[in-house]
This record gives C-alpha cells, sequence and structure tokens, in this order.
C-alpha cells in the first residue's frame, strides 16, 4: 500500500510540476529583471487559463491528499 501511494506521489508531483509550468507569468517576479514584463495585459483570463488554475488547484489538494495518507501509513506501519 505504501508503495502504491508513493508511486502516486511521484506521478501527481510532475504533473503539478507540469501544470505550474504552464501557467502564464503574472510579472512582478523574477522575469521583469530580465525583461520579460515588457508585456501589456490585455487583462481578464481566458477560459482556458481559468480550467488550468481549476486543475491545478484539484491537482495540488490531491498531492497534499497523499502525503498526509502516506505519512500516516508510514507512522502507524512501523
Amino acid at each position: 500500500m505504501v508503495m502504491g501511494f508513493s508511486i502516486a506521489l511521484v506521478v501527481f508531483s510532475l504533473l503539478l510540476l507540469l501544470l505550474v509550468l504552464m501557467h502564464k507569468g503574472k510579472g512582478g517576479g523574477l522575469s521583469d529583471m530580465f525583461g520579460g514584463g515588457m508585456q501589456s495585459s490585455v487583462g481578464g483570463s481566458s477560459v482556458a487559463e481559468r480550467n488550468l488554475d481549476r486543475i491545478t488547484v484539484v491537482v495540488a489538494i490531491a498531492w497534499f491528499a497523499i502525503i498526509v495518507v502516506l505519512g500516516l501509513l508510514m507512522k502507524f506501519e512501523g
């Protein structure tokens, strides 16, 4: 059971990494220091961006739940 949750944690970690990297930069960070802040924002976000936000939140909650369950399994098994 621990092995299954460990594999799920790796898969969800990679998926979360991919989803975070797919987000569009909002500016104000390191990208502005190197000239990445030259874009004009057109105001509002598209449906695709909102769906990406929702999917990222769901995956992050699942990732957190897997970590909690894995921690509890390891605590009570050993």
